[in-house]
């Protein structure tokens, strides 16, 4: 596929690259005989390279997300714009955090480029955020109310085989030579998300409890949604509140405590003050408190290091049980 860059890009990194000298983002521009892709979270990533295989091709992967920071409060490098104005294909979740990607497309000409966006693969199966009782409310307060989707769509395993699907037929439309492999490839790897969200229905089905409980944000809709399980939460999915009132944290003691859950429940991180607090305010102070992993803060290290995407769903499913025993 013949790359395009245009004189605008040139300009852009002329003019940025000093602002972006500061970022620790390691995104590097990539030989431009490769076939290049550009993807902004480790999800995805993972996806494509099981897709790819250990297909020969010469295919170069692109994360942009690989240092540990939170998609929702990501900003490109100019670097960043650099490679994905002249990639083949530019993956993307495509919620209200991915405002930014509209201007980067816009602005670069490469009409060959292959655009995946997340949420319009989902289309109408996109969920709006929803407000549960006892949830801290935003304290912004917005003139015009406008319908907000949760962009968490990578943590149901009934999505990803969607995506995947799609990834790879994109692939293939790239690279006609090997399109039959990434084929194969991509329908072996749904074979094992199939397989994992049986393990996962099979858990609820067998558990004694159908309520999470969380103490902090909450971007598993889509995962409880899946397996019909009910939840309270502190906050919404990308809440960008990180103080719960006395309101809050007192209704989800006293919710805890009504329901006997069997835990309390946060996502990763190492900032569990909310669940500590409720904790502190509940009947059973011995309560544990688990962590759901959101992929949120997945590194290029840990990347290294053997994560990949099923082994933090399976390690989720293993919480899971856990938190409904």
């Amino acid at each position: 596929m013949k790359k395009y860059l245009n004189v605008f890009i040139v300009s852009i990194l002329s003019v940025t690259m000093l602002s972006a000298c500061g970022s620790t983002n390691s995104t590097q521009v990539v030989d431009d005989n490769a076939t290049k892709i550009v993807v902004t979270i480790f999800p995805e990533y993972d996806w494509v390279m099981n897709i790819l295989g250990n297909n020969p091709a010469d295919v170069k992967v692109n994360l942009l997300l690989d240092n540990g920071v939170d998609l929702h409060s990501y900003q490109p490098t100019a670097l960043d714009i650099m490679n994905i104005s002249t990639c083949d294909m530019f993956i993307y979740v495509g919620g209200e955090s991915d405002a930014w990607v509209a201007g980067a497309l816009r602005d670069s000409a490469n009409p060959d480029r292959i655009v995946v966006n997340l949420m319009d693969i989902l289309g109408a199966d996109a969920k709006e955020e929803e407000t549960v009782e006892g949830m801290q409310e935003e304290e912004e307060e917005h003139e015009h109310e406008e319908v907000e989707y949760d962009e968490h769509v990578w943590l149901s395993l009934r999505n990803t085989s969607r995506f995947i699907e799609h990834i790879a037929k994109s692939l293939g439309t790239i690279d006609q030579e090997n399109a039959q492999v990434y084929q194969a490839n991509a329908d072996a790897y749904t074979a094992k998300l199939n397989a994992l969200d049986a393990q996962y229905a099979e858990a609820v089905s067998n558990a004694k409890t159908k309520t999470l409980l969380f103490a902090d944000r909450f971007p598993f809709r889509y995962l409880t949604d899946d397996y019909g399980l009910s939840y309270f939460a502190a906050f919404s999915g990308c809440s960008a509140e990180s103080e719960a009132s006395f309101e809050t944290i007192m209704f989800l003691s006293n919710k805890a405590d009504e329901l006997n859950l069997p835990a309390l429940m946060t996502i990763e991180g190492t900032d569990h003050r909310i669940a500590e607090t409720v904790l502190q305010n509940m009947a059973n102070k011995n309560l544990p408190i688990l962590s759901l992993n959101s992929m949120q803060s997945t590194t290029s290290m840990d990347i290294q290091n053997g994560v990949t995407y099923l082994s933090i769903m399976e390690s989720n499913l293993e919480v899971l049980k856990e938190a409904l025993k």
